[in-house]
Parts: C-alpha cells; sequence; structure tokens
C-alpha cells in the first residue's frame, strides 16, 4: 500500500523534536498501514476519515487517515488530542 502524507501531517512530523515520540509516531503509522481497519471510524461531518490514538508521557495523540482506492493510505492530520478534531475539520474545509 502506498502511504501519503497531507501538508499539515508532513509539517507536523517534522517540528517534533523529541525522537522518542517521533519513533511512536511513525510505528503508530506502520501499524495503520500493516491493517487499516485498526482506527475508528469517524461519523457526521468528518465522515470517510478514521483516527487512530497512542499515549506518550501521560499525553493522548492521534492519527487521522484515509484509505483511497484501497491501494492508497492518506495520513491527514496527527497531533494531540486537544483541539484535534478541531484543526482536522479546518483543514477539510
Amino acid at each position: 500500500m502506498k502511504l501519503l502524507y497531507s501538508p499539515p501531517a508532513s509539517k507536523y512530523l517534522k517540528k517534533i523534536k523529541d525522537k522518542r515520540l517521533r519513533k511512536e509516531f511513525f510505528e503508530t503509522i506502520d501499524k495503520i498501514l500493516a491493517n487499516p481497519t485498526i482506527g475508528k471510524p469517524k461519523k457526521g461531518d468528518l465522515k470517510g476519515r478514521l483516527c487512530y490514538g497512542f499515549y506518550y508521557d501521560r499525553t493522548e495523540y492521534r492519527v487521522s487517515y484515509r484509505v483511497i482506492n484501497n491501494e492508497t493510505l492518506l495520513i491527514v492530520t496527527v497531533g494531540t488530542h486537544e483541539n484535534f478534531y478541531r484543526d482536522l475539520k479546518r483543514y477539510l474545509k
């Protein structure tokens, strides 16, 4: 499966300075790539998106993604759970 990153996701991942946190994000993305149905499907105006979360240092992080034509995995947004869905909706407008 081909892996793509949206501009906000790419920008966020590049800014991470904590090497362990960066490693955790990429391990999570690898899990999603191995099993795209692992995430929870969203409803309403976020329909068609899936989200998967993990905890690191007592903070919850989320990865939002879409599977396109069963061939491509698009990482839409990544970040902390706080304001995550607000930022996701802002990007989708």
